[in-house]
């Protein structure tokens, strides 16, 4: 009967479906923000003022989803984790594991990517994960443990990752910086203003602090 409450919910004029989020979910969603025809079930959602997540989306299996102010997540991306609310026995050893996303102000995820948030997945403030059929893997097996074992990302603010790249658990990529498209993000770096690139990623050249796209006060690029 969920299952189907939850497909009656989704078809709704947004008035409706954010009411029905808000008192049957606990969802906090600020009354300017939006969810389009979408599959947005995790444990928790914050949604802050202008916040906007398009049509085809599916967000599940999640301790928390939050988009802060003016963030925006475009169409048909696949986020999806391990919550730490299930009794299955993966990962019970990562104590302090959070199945999460959090994306910062005025950040972007464009269309067609996948987001594996099994552990914590930051996304900072004026980021966009640009273009198409990225992924973002947290979790993966142990070979040496023979398990799953999963590690935390983390994205900095006024970051641009290119197309169809992946980035492994564990990894930093610091602020003000650029993941080249196609690339393989394996390993953390702490340079910013820098560009990064490769398979394995590996850092190519500095990135001069005056580029707009650093300086920008609108996360929308015209």
């Amino acid at each position: 009967m969920m299952q189907v409450f939850k497909i009656f919910i989704s078809f709704l004029p947004w008035s409706l479906k954010r009411f029905f989020l808000q008192k049957f979910f606990g969802y906090k969603i600020d009354r300017t923000s939006r969810i389009g025809y979408s599959w947005i079930y995790p444990s928790e959602l914050i949604m802050g003022k202008n916040a906007r997540i398009g049509h085809f989306n599916v967000a599940i299996h999640l301790d928390k989803l939050q988009l802060d102010n003016d963030t925006i997540i475009e169409r048909g991306n696949w986020i999806t984790g391990f919550s730490t609310k299930t009794d299955s026995k993966h990962f019970k050893h990562q104590i302090g594991r959070i199945s999460e996303l959090i994306i910062g102000e005025h950040a972007a995820i464009t269309k067609n990517h996948h987001i594996d948030c099994t552990s914590s997945v930051y996304i900072g403030k004026f980021t966009t994960i640009a273009g198409y059929r990225s992924q973002i893997l947290t979790h993966s097996i142990n070979i040496m443990e023979n398990r799953q074992d999963s590690n935390p990302i983390s994205i900095g603010a006024y970051c641009f990752v290119g197309t169809a790249t992946i980035i492994l658990g564990g990894t930093t990529l610091p602020d003000y910086s650029v993941l080249g498209a196609h690339s393989l993000l394996n390993k953390s770096f702490d340079e910013p203003y820098s560009l990064y690139g490769g398979v394995p990623a590996k850092s190519i050249s500095k990135i001069p602090k005056e580029a707009k796209y650093f300086t920008r006060i609108n996360g929308f690029v015209d």
